[in-house]
């Protein structure tokens, strides 16, 4: 196996509901160990979303009139630090682009809002993000070769469920045996 070719390391082509999972020795520090949600991916490049970086903002700090303890916030990528994304199983209440059954992106704020009122015990169906990750036309490509990235399939539990810390371990382990090794690889292994 040519540890240096993701493409020779899984057969799976990114798309829309792709997860992307940073290799092992990634050093830039907005991505290293990371795993990104692909919500887009086309001839005018691609979106995603980091599901493994919590923010120190909270939905209060955003928006002052949606606040809750409950309602995490993500760093969704360095792009458009400004915005506010949802990735959510509610498209009766909230809307949005379906990107794998019953999974959605985006919807109406409105809603939200009023999802945030009726829950306040939390939403476990959603996740709110501050920016995105996006790379133009062919640039993800140039970084799948350069061997940056895993392409894999994506699982709920990984968007939803998994603690936040454990999410590029667990999405290593979904490639097989052949990739479980890595999810315990140190950072600097000259150091060990």
């Amino acid at each position: 196996m040519d540890l240096l070719d993701p493409y020779k390391r899984t057969d799976i082509k990114p798309a829309a509901g792709k997860l992307l999972i940073a290799e092992p020795f990634l050093n830039d520090p907005g991505f290293a160990r990371t795993v990104v949600f692909l919500v887009e991916h086309g001839e005018e490049g691609s979106i995603g979303f980091v599901l493994n970086r919590p923010s120190h903002s909270t939905i209060g700090d955003l928006l002052p009139e949606l606040y809750t303890p409950r309602l995490s916030v993500f760093e969704g990528g360095p792009v458009q630090g400004d915005t506010l994304h949802m990735i959510h199983k509610m498209p009766d209440v909230m809307g949005g682009t379906e990107i794998l059954p019953g999974i959605f992106w985006g919807g109406s704020y409105d809603d939200l809002a009023r999802t945030i009122h009726d829950n306040p015990a939390g939403i476990p169906d959603l996740r709110l993000f501050i920016g995105y990750s996006g790379w133009a036309d062919g640039q993800l490509e140039q970084e799948l070769k350069d061997g940056v990235w895993l392409v894999a399939d994506t699982f709920e539990d990984v968007i939803f469920e998994t603690d936040s810390r454990k999410v590029w371990q667990d999405a290593l382990r979904s490639l097989g045996s052949s990739f479980a090794f890595m999810a315990n690889m140190p950072i600097h292994p000259q150091l060990n």
